[in-house]
């Protein structure tokens, strides 16, 4: 294809290497091309022209576009060829279903004669997307002014770009130029703070969703709105603005009011009343609780409310019993339970006894969602009697302290000779066996003891005073494996045997050595009566770097659970034989090493045996403390 042959008449070899070129060129071209004279014969047609209307070389150009016998009606050669002027238009063909953009050119040819070129480019895609553009904004545009919602865009800097009929209704304004000029943060905003807080969120995260404040109306009264909005990028991505939708709360918020008044009169009824008023739901989840409540039971509403089970306040199964005692109907009705007897359990662990009155309730279908009390607290009369029960307690502590004085007071003096003796016969016979013997040092740890049960005695006769020994640093370990040495042949007449396992590198603690082999042989002794039968003594030592653990367990015969909270009480004992013991020494024990900022701790299980924890604290000090030597205290 070419251009036709009238145009190359008389032309050079060049000039026609150079149209040919053009043809080329054009043929190349997405756009149809054409050129036609001025009797509007076709000429020339590219490619993508023959494509679009097939090949149409010298027909009229109206025959090969319109398929009519006249001009086609956007034509505007006649204006091209006498003005020599170019010309534009966009022409829809039904007859192809496609809208183009023609250009008109006009060419003069080497003969001096005019042409025209047509160019047609199909814009058919770009138009259909223009107008759907153009649809879909009409109908944002319809729906931003026909929405119930307020809906706005506004300024960074607080002024309303736009606004939608219904926010100038919420707001009571009529012209919409008044109600763009006025200040979000001053005019619109009760508290202009909200509208910083505002800006401060959508900047921070994008988007506001559902944020309430209260706006003001032209007229000045509130006007509480749910605040939904975004930021408005501008091309070079900085925020420009907001837009956003505001709905009206007003009704929403009297209605509330009108609740919230009604709930509030029930509340008062509720927390006025002098007695413990509990609701739970079905699961057991608090629901109800009253001031009555707080005061009868120690616990805040804030603590318990939709955070506690109303399980936890029951002692034992009271819970399964009284729901089941309220739906079996013989205890004030089908699902009441009237004046019935009830124990529980206040903040502090102390039980509080009294009456309960509780319903279970339902909702319009039957079925039930909750439960609630009324509880009448006896416990004015009970602590009377507690405090009865202690000062009786008290009367009585007081006769065995008086007794226990005069009893240590006449052993004392009764003890002290002969014990006297016992050590001097021991310091003799020290002097005749050889310091490198073994029986030397049994000797040395017999004489100790003894020492001891005189220092004892000495400090029976102030029981009720302080100790005031001094104390040093000493190794916990040495002590126990001292005192396992001298009752090992002891322990294996009765078949008991013995465990160790002693950690190694504990830190050493400051104490008193008489008291600390005092306490350990307590413990001893006591195991080895608690297994008549014989068994295995454990003993064990362990340390965190703070603290000392010593636990001494033994296999016998074990405590029972009610006479472990009375263990270290004055004058308390299991033992039924009056030889074996008074009841003073694990209280002395207890003491002994409160006295010295540890703590005592016990675990049994009849039949399976005990195991006593001493928890004594270490010492930091750099410079040991030299214990006094056994024979110093007399």
């Amino acid at each position: 294809m070419g251009l036709s042959g009238d145009l190359l008449d008389d032309t050079s070899e060049d000039t026609m290497n150079t149209i040919q070129d053009l043809g080329y060129i054009l043929d190349a071209m997405e756009d149809g091309i054409y050129i036609t004279r001025e009797d509007y014969t076709v000429e020339f047609m590219n490619r993508a022209m023959i494509a679009m209307f097939g090949e149409a070389v010298g027909r009229k150009c109206y025959e090969v576009v319109n398929d009519s016998e006249v001009m086609c009606p956007w034509c505007q050669a006649r204006e091209v060829f006498e003005n020599g002027e170019s010309a534009h238009s966009e022409v829809y063909m039904p007859r192809l279903d496609r809208t183009y953009r023609i250009i008109e050119v006009p060419i003069r040819n080497l003969d001096g004669t005019l042409s025209k070129l047509n160019i047609y480019r199909d814009i058919t895609r770009r138009r259909d997307q223009e107008m759907k553009l153009r649809s879909t904004e009409q109908s944002y545009r319809r729906l931003f002014e026909n929405v119930g919602a307020g809906v706005y865009v506004s300024s960074k800097e607080g002024r309303f770009l736009d606004v939608n009929p219904a926010l100038m209704e919420m707001l009571g304004y009529t012209d919409r130029q008044e109600l763009l000029k006025i200040s979000l943060q001053k005019d619109l905003y009760l508290r202009p703070e909200d509208r910083v807080a505002f800006q401060r969120m959508i900047e921070s995260q994008g988007r506001v969703v559902n944020y309430p404040v209260d706006f003001k109306r032209k007229d000045g009264t509130s006007l509480p709105v749910l605040l939904t909005a975004n930021l408005r990028i501008d091309p070079s991505g900085q925020v420009s603005g907001y837009e956003g939708i505001c709905m009206d709360q007003s009704q929403i918020v009297r209605l509330e009011r009108e609740i919230r008044k009604t709930l509030d009169f029930l509340n008062n009824i509720i927390q006025s009343s002098p007695n413990a008023i509990i609701g739970a739901d079905m699961e057991g989840k608090i629901i109800i609780w009253n001031r009555g409540a707080e005061e009868t039971l120690g616990y805040a509403a804030k603590d318990v409310v939709n955070r506690m089970d109303v399980r936890e306040l029951y002692e034992g199964d009271q819970a399964y019993q009284m729901m089941r005692k309220m739906r079996s109907g013989e205890y004030g009705g089908s699902g009441k339970l009237r004046a019935y007897p009830m124990t529980f359990r206040h903040r502090d662990g102390t039980l509080v006894e009294g009456t309960l009155s509780a319903s279970l309730i339902c909702d319009e279908t039957g079925q039930e969602v909750a439960s609630a009390g009324f509880f009448v607290d006896l416990g004015e009369r009970l602590e009377m009697e507690r405090r009865l029960h202690r000062t009786q307690e008290q009367l009585l502590q007081s006769e065995k302290l008086a007794a226990m004085g005069r009893l240590t007071s006449q052993l004392a003096h009764e003890l002290n000779n002969p014990l006297y003796g016992i050590m001097n016969t021991l310091e003799l016979m020290k002097t005749e066996i050889p310091p490198t013997n073994k029986r030397r040092k049994l000797l040395d740890m017999a004489l100790s003891e003894t020492i001891r049960l005189t220092d004892m005695l000495r400090k029976m006769l102030s029981f009720s005073r302080p100790d005031q020994e001094a104390r040093c640093i000493v190794d916990v370990n040495t002590i126990l494996d001292e005192i396992l040495l001298l009752h090992e042949k002891q322990f294996r007449e009765v078949d008991i045997k013995i465990q160790t396992a002693l950690g190694q590198g504990l830190r050493p603690v400051m104490a008193s050595k008489n008291q600390l082999r005092q306490v350990f042989l307590n413990m001893i002794a006591n195991a080895k009566d608690a297994m008549p039968e014989g068994g295995v003594l454990s003993v064990r030592t362990s340390g965190n770097g703070e603290t000392v653990r010593v636990q001494i367990a033994d296999t016998g015969a074990g405590i029972k659970a009610e006479h472990l909270d009375k263990i270290f009480d004055t004058f308390f004992t299991t033992k039924t034989d009056s030889a074996k013991g008074v009841g003073l020494g694990l209280s002395v024990c207890y003491g002994f090493i409160k006295d010295h900022g540890g703590d005592i701790k016990v675990e049994s299980q009849v039949g399976k045996g005990t195991t006593f924890t001493i928890l004594l604290p270490t010492t930091h000090e750099s410079e040991p403390l030299t214990c006094p030597e056994p024979g110093a205290v007399a």
